[in-house]
């Protein structure tokens, strides 16, 4: 239990340093920065007890983040669907990955001063660890592909919901994801999170954990966005999948017949208005009564 405490204080202090920073800096840089570490920071309590503190973090994270990001495939999403600019999408990338070097560089820091014995195991691990691949290159592969799109195509589904239903669905899915495909990959589905924590254990190559943690889940993403919005905004405008219907219908304009008597009337008041132009009474073919023309 006392392990369990120094991780949430852990937790909860980082969150509230984090915030305090994004307060502070809000001013200087447009988009919101906060920190998170995602990982076993519960571990060793059974998988009840982390898939909990795993949605408890999504929570927090989800009503504190104020619209930050730690996903660079969220980012390229947002670039896609015409929502970001080149540029931006490029800086934000980058300082996802430095962020994610940092964290990983902190969490060890953190380890090394071994509050717990969990803190020791882990920086014991640190030096040599192994691939969170637990299965084939081509399974692998799927697996973070799939989590990738169960988590974009949710997100678009609900980018425009109201904040309280959005971040929990999130927060939910996320610990669904990681309850079962946890054990296959580890559930990253983010590339910056995926390359500081595992890119350098032994067990599988550098190519191979690119196929899997970056290739798998930009295919992903590119599925759940041509799925939802039927193309790709950035790339081509034509909608391949759904219809494009007008929000405005035009309205259906019927002939209307008019007595003869009347339309010679009103011929005879613009021959008067006109000083005595010409007018006809026609009867278009196939109407019902004479035309004025």
């Amino acid at each position: 239990m006392a392990g369990l405490n120094v991780s949430f204080a852990f937790f909860v202090s980082i969150v509230a340093i984090c915030e305090v920073v994004r307060q502070i800096s809000k001013r200087f840089i447009p988009l919101g920065v906060m920190l998170v570490e995602l990982g076993p920071w519960g571990g060793g309590f059974g998988p009840d007890v982390t898939l909990t503190l795993l949605f408890l973090l999504f929570l927090v994270h989800g009503f504190s983040f104020g619209g930050a990001s730690a996903n660079p495939m969220v980012c390229l999403q947002e670039f896609l669907i015409m929502e970001s600019s080149f540029v931006a999408t490029t800086v934000k990338i980058l300082a996802q990955f430095a962020g994610m070097e940092a964290g990983r560089i902190f969490t060890k820091l953190f380890w090394s001063w071994e509050l717990t014995e969990l803190h020791l195991i882990q920086n014991l691990m640190a030096f040599d660890c192994s691939s969170s691949i637990q299965t084939s290159l081509s399974q692998g592969i799927y697996v973070e592909g799939g989590c990738s799109f169960f988590f974009h195509l949710v997100a678009l589904k609900f980018q425009h919901s109201r904040v309280l239903y959005r971040v929990p669905v999130v927060a939910l899915l996320v610990t669904v994801l990681a309850y079962t495909a946890g054990l296959s990959t580890g559930a990253f589905y983010n590339p910056a999170l995926a390359t500081a924590v595992t890119f350098h254990c032994s067990g599988n190559n550098l190519q191979e954990y690119i196929q899997v943690y970056w290739l798998g889940p930009l295919t992903g993403m590119l599925i759940a966005v041509l799925l939802f919005q039927g193309n790709i905004p950035r790339l081509f405008q034509k909608n391949l999948l759904y219809n494009q219907r007008s929000k405005y219908k035009t309205p259906k304009v019927k002939a209307v017949s008019v007595p003869a008597a009347v339309v010679k009337r009103i011929g005879k008041s613009i021959e008067k208005k006109n000083g005595g132009g010409n007018y006809s009474v026609v009867e278009a073919e196939g109407s019902p009564g004479p035309h004025l023309s």
